[in-house]
């Protein structure tokens, strides 16, 4: 699972010990927004085995390039209008590679060259819950249910519909752009349970 939003070093360190499985940083606006700098300091520490994640919203891909390499990260996730030719362009990069799209868009995990898939609410990044229900089309393949999550309904969400992970931003916050860490325990403990119980059924 993927804690994303993350501004603060107490943060990256409450998703680790929690046992979050990868940690995200939001490069492009919003209250959530860092800098390339302070990324690659707020992961020093980060253990290799948890993924590092430079979440960008339609930025050109030569600058999306440029500032994750200067961020130092593991992946980068792109949300917006990009085309197979630009995840063809970043996969010459020593990254992984996360499509974000809004439920309703091709869901078939792997279709532009990437690894990793997130499906996203119809309105991305509102932090709304919406109908897991009406997810006609389950992908196959790694794939991370995000939109409105948050440790009360996240076991829900992974009874309903299988995902191979999932991914929360604001709802493991108490003040917007704001983390705290008894709700990130919260979520991965319910969240793992979760997951426990789908591999047993």
């Amino acid at each position: 699972m993927k804690i994303c939003g993350l501004t603060a070093t107490q943060d990256v360190a409450a998703c680790v010990d929690a046992g979050a499985d990868a940690v995200g940083f939001v490069l492009t606006g919003g209250p959530r927004q860092v800098d390339a700098r302070t990324v690659r300091r707020l992961t020093v520490g980060v253990p290799p085995e948890v993924l590092t994640v430079a979440v960008f919203v339609a930025e050109p891909v030569a600058t999306i390039a440029r500032v994750a390499r200067a961020a130092g990260v593991d992946a980068v996730q792109l949300h917006g209008s990009y085309r197979a030719a630009d995840y063809q362009r970043l996969s010459r990069l020593p990254l992984q590679l996360i499509r974000a799209v809004a439920a309703g868009g091709d869901v078939h995990c792997g279709a532009y060259g990437e690894d990793l898939l997130v499906i996203d609410s119809p309105a991305p990044g509102s932090g709304v819950a919406w109908d897991w229900h009406g997810l006609r089309a389950r992908p196959a393949g790694r794939w991370l249910l995000a939109g409105g999550l948050r440790p009360g309904n996240v076991a829900a969400a992974i009874r309903s519909v299988s995902p191979w992970g999932v991914d929360v931003s604001s709802g493991v916050e108490r003040v917007r752009g704001v983390k705290d860490a008894a709700l990130i325990a919260e979520f991965v403990g319910a969240a793992r349970a979760a997951e426990e119980v789908s591999l047993e059924a």
